[in-house]
């Protein structure tokens, strides 16, 4: 009852939504900016000690709420594959296969390559997922915000907001006009769960293939609904749980690796 009693918590995130909305989305070049990357920026400034606008405390309630509300955002999710099952089920395995690449780039190589800059069980958090607002739940629900798994995929998640749109236009510009991926398949490649990103990554794709450009929306759109709905299944039953597994399977060797070399 003391979180919800905790007034000043729920009139400055109320103040910053309304300043956030009435800003609205705004397109940089071929960028979109939304409101939750200015949300997320006012939070930060609002948050600093020196400022002294919110306390510790205050941020313990503000993180125990957010709970509440990824369980409603996960409700949310949840309800919405009854309407989009037949889309699901009609989807041709190119799009299901799609998902194998979050598998690979995200555990296979981010993993190990984050335990390497040093990261400890804030890489299982990290590189599990694409670190959105489900993956986030996900953590929240096993681990907990406050584990080290919790640190991980919070910190990609603030990373994904402020550079993820900007990092997907890039590249999709990049490969794009390489031309040597399918035009579908970079669209399916841009659906990655998250809107923005879409957003981002199909602006230059459809500049420059303007003629497929309904054709390219609808496969990263089913993509990305794909990557939204069944892929938290995936996470749960598999990519959390083998992402795990490998930390401690790599962390194992590495301790193994240096006995080894104390004792020759």
């Amino acid at each position: 009852m003391e979180i919800l009693k905790d007034y000043r918590v729920h009139l400055l995130a109320l103040l910053v939504v309304l300043l956030c909305e009435f800003i609205g989305s705004q397109t940089i070049w071929i960028i979109t900016v939304y409101p939750m990357l200015y949300a997320m920026i006012i939070g930060g400034i609002i948050s600093l000690p020196k400022l002294k606008i919110l306390t510790e405390k205050n941020m313990h309630h503000a993180s125990s709420i957010m709970l509440i509300t990824l369980m409603l955002l996960i409700a949310k999710l949840g309800v919405g594959i009854g309407p989009k099952i037949n889309e699901i089920l009609h989807a041709k395995m190119a799009l299901i296969f799609q998902e194998v690449g979050h598998f690979a780039g995200t555990i296979l190589l981010g993993l190990p390559l984050a335990m390497m800059l040093g990261m400890g069980r804030e890489a299982v958090g990290a590189a599990y997922s694409v670190a959105r607002e489900p993956n986030i739940a996900i953590v929240a629900d096993k681990y907990g915000l406050d584990s080290p798994e919790g640190r991980g995929v919070m910190s990609m998640y603030v990373c994904g907001t402020l550079y993820g749109a900007i990092w997907m236009s890039i590249l999709a510009s990049f490969i794009a006009k390489l031309d040597i991926i399918h035009p579908y398949a970079l669209a399916m490649g841009a659906g990655v769960g998250s809107g923005s990103m879409m957003a981002a990554s199909l602006a230059p794709i459809s500049a420059l293939y303007p003629a497929m450009a309904g054709d390219i929306n609808a496969y990263a759109t089913a993509a990305n609904l794909i990557s939204s709905i069944l892929g938290i299944y995936i996470y749960i039953f598999f990519s959390l749980p083998f992402a795990s597994f490998l930390y401690n399977f790599l962390a194992r060797f590495k301790r193994k690796k240096i006995i080894s070399a104390e004792v020759y």
